[in-house]
């Protein structure tokens, strides 16, 4: 199992000088090749090669290894940019913000992320310090902070690249740790999840995780840069950039506390973890203006990864199943209609009368085509 961790660095201002030219180094480097393989309509990543790497280095001064990863870089960027518009994440085939997409290459931002392997990258964990190459020669005992937790596995499992990372003021290294994987428990039964916005998360034994503090935030977050940037002042300005990913930060912070007590009680009670399958959502469902912001805001999708990868280290089964339907049929006869649903929080089935909680029932049906999942997938 793949897992990242992240560290800080602690640099001197030299160092941090240094690290700084890097990153701009580099990214110049990666939007020019970007042009190149643009106008050329070169990606793969040993083409591309022969057209760049030579005029990398005379021209920025790389080393071999970094110009690799530049080109690399690239191409990984525009196998990212081709795949979402096979999919239509970027519009249908000519719409305007298509072509827009498609007539311009790709702009490498002065500070963004880097990776380095370990021959440009050494670490030495005793000491807590790395040693890094810049371009302004090797830096070394660049000093870092980690928790016990993050040394441990980074001493153990860490392979692979690592990624430099400049934000808000701050050095980070973020490093690949390959885990071995956990053998899954035969589950016994499964713990259904109804993910929502009322209640971010609520489970089919009546657990209700509510979403009224994060969405508390988030609108007070929203009126607030409203009323920030229709100010426009530099003091205004510096408020925005100084409050920038703190609701993000709450967010993450608040889905990881969510899914480790869903993935705990799984774990205690020997059962595994059913979950709707609710990629494409945003483009299935459609709603008024005023409530798209809060669709849009939904961290569903990062709910279900904490959630996936918890599980996967404590080798909880988990298994994703249909949503059709899960809201508005029985979870005690099965009968399906919309008339079951009086309002938002109540289910009142119209065939049986049996009444609960919605979600609860949502999360109820879910963990019954869990079980049946499970079943089917695992009948030979």
């Amino acid at each position: 199992m793949k897992l990242v961790v992240r560290v800080k660095l602690l640099p001197t201002p030299e160092q941090a000088a240094a690290l700084e030219a890097t990153l701009r180094a580099v990214n110049d480097a990666a939007t020019w090749v970007s042009t190149l393989a643009h106008d050329q309509r070169v990606f793969r990543d040993y083409d591309l090669r022969k057209h760049a790497y030579g005029q990398i280095k005379d021209r920025y001064g790389l080393a071999a290894q970094a110009a690799q990863h530049v080109i690399k870089k690239v191409t990984d960027a525009y196998a990212t940019l081709h795949a979402n518009l096979r999919n239509g994440n970027v519009g249908k085939p000519g719409s305007a913000r298509r072509e827009r997409v498609q007539a311009k290459p790709i702009v490498f931002r002065p500070s963004a992320a880097q990776p380095f392997d370990d021959r440009c990258l050494s670490w030495q964990m005793d000491a807590r310090t790395v040693s890094i190459w810049t371009t302004w020669g090797r830096m070394k005992s660049v000093a870092f902070t980690a928790s016990a937790d993050q040394l441990k596995t980074l001493a153990a499992y860490r392979k692979g690249e690592s990624d430099l990372v400049y934000r808000d003021g701050m050095w980070f290294l973020i490093a690949t740790c390959d885990l071995p994987d956990v053998p899954v428990t035969d589950p016994d039964g499964f713990l259904g999840v109804d993910l929502g916005i009322a209640d971010i998360a609520t489970t089919d034994d009546g657990t209700h995780h509510s979403g009224k503090g994060l969405n508390a935030v988030r609108h007070r977050d929203r009126e607030l840069r409203r009323r920030l940037q229709r100010k426009n002042t530099k003091s205004a300005k510096r408020l925005l950039k100084k409050r920038r990913r703190k609701e993000a930060r709450f967010a993450a912070d608040t889905n990881h506390t969510i899914a480790k007590r869903i993935v705990t009680e799984a774990t205690r009670t020997g059962q595994g973890i059913a979950l709707e399958d609710l990629q494409g959502i945003r483009d299935r469902v459609r709603l008024r203006k005023p409530q798209r912001v809060t669709l849009h805001s939904w961290s569903f999708h990062r709910l279900g990864r904490f959630i996936a990868y918890k599980a996967a280290r404590a080798g909880v089964a988990l298994v994703y199943v249909d949503p059709a339907y899960t809201s508005q049929g029985c979870s005690a006869c099965g009968h399906v209609d919309k008339k079951n649903r009086p309002d938002q929080e109540t289910f009142l089935c119209t065939s049986c009368g049996f009444a609960e909680h919605a979600d609860v029932n949502a999360a109820r049906n879910i963990a019954a085509r869990g079980v049946t999942s499970w079943a089917v997938s695992h009948a030979a």
